[in-house]
């Protein structure tokens, strides 16, 4: 997978080890840091674009973030796309979670999905959430879930 900054600078290192780097340097700059994994994707035609997101919020000094993206050609319904967002977003913070108890850093998992019933991606809603919550994962969903909703979803759009 080939991660990158938000300004477009790529990274190169595993994304385990960046994301190692930057908890030790931000937490030994005494930051209190917490960690929002989100995937939001767009339809554009015949490609779906998916970006996940690593979002580090520094308690009181703002945040920054990692991205990664990329297309398929695989056509989903509404349910199937958001449940393919949530699965995207759960196996990179599974990946990187035996880091976060390490050195004690919060983490979430954001599901772009509302809470509405009026909202066609609240079908994924139940599942979404059994699949996070059963991973030992915290979850938030819309309005809450601004890793994917806000961040990843600016990088889709």
């Amino acid at each position: 997978m080939k991660w990158r900054r938000f300004n477009g600078e790529p990274i190169h290192l595993p994304i385990k080890e960046e994301v190692r780097r930057a908890i030790v340097r931000e937490t030994g700059r005494g930051h209190r840091l917490k960690v929002c994994i989100g995937t939001d994707s767009q339809v554009k035609g015949l490609e779906t674009e998916f970006a996940t997101v690593i979002v580090f919020l520094r308690e009181g000094h703002g945040g920054f973030m990692f991205i990664h993206n990329d297309k398929t050609r695989d056509v989903y319904s509404i349910k199937e796309r958001m449940l393919v967002e949530v699965a995207r977003s759960i196996e990179i913070a599974y990946e990187l979670c035996d880091l976060f108890t390490d050195y004690d850093v919060d983490m979430e998992v954001h599901a772009d999905i509302n809470t509405n019933p009026q909202f066609k991606s609240n079908l994924a809603l139940r599942e979404a959430m059994g699949y996070i919550l059963g991973m030992g994962f915290a979850f938030k969903a819309k309005p809450e879930a601004f890793a994917s909703s806000s961040c990843a979803n600016k990088i889709v759009n």
